[in-house]
């Protein structure tokens, strides 16, 4: 059960920041166009919250299984290898999965080494980096977990 209330959680996050991004390019269109005025950095901004929506929705969609694939193979053969191939689906998504989350946290550490802030408001950009980071985590994790058999098995996937 702490993996569903995992993935609830993450769910909401996501959710919360596509609501977020939405309402910040909303908001940033309108500024613009009708008061000729924009939000300082709602560009850095923007784009790293979809950057950090991207890495936690990835998690999800890896863990239920929803993410896009090619049944061509699948439909052509026995059961039995449709279950192997189940298994190594599961287990080179948890192999990208881990080494997107070793890159980022390169990356993040990197990116706060070097200082780097937006230009506006010079913010710091490796929190946001960071974020990322722990979406790719709980992705290689919640991809471990299925590759463990604790995931969801769809009915004809």
């Amino acid at each position: 059960m702490p993996a569903f209330r995992l993935i609830g959680a993450i769910e909401r996050a996501t959710g919360l920041l596509l609501a977020l991004v939405t309402a910040l390019t909303f908001v940033s269109v309108v500024l613009r166009y009708v008061f000729n005025w924009s939000i300082p950095d709602s560009y850095d901004l923007g784009r790293n919250l979809l950057g950090i929506l991207i890495f936690w929705g990835i998690a999800v969609t890896g863990y239920r299984g929803e993410h896009i694939t090619v049944d061509l193979v699948w439909n052509a053969v026995p059961a039995w290898a449709r279950r192997w191939l189940a298994r190594l689906d599961d287990f080179v998504l948890a192999l990208a999965m881990a080494a997107l989350a070793a890159t980022l946290a390169m990356k993040a550490l990197d990116t706060k080494a070097s200082g780097e802030a937006s230009y506006d408001l010079n913010l710091p950009l490796w929190p946001a980096i960071a974020l990322a980071w722990l979406g790719a985590t709980c992705g290689f994790l919640l991809a471990a977990l299925r590759l463990l058999g604790a995931g969801p098995r769809e009915s004809g996937r």
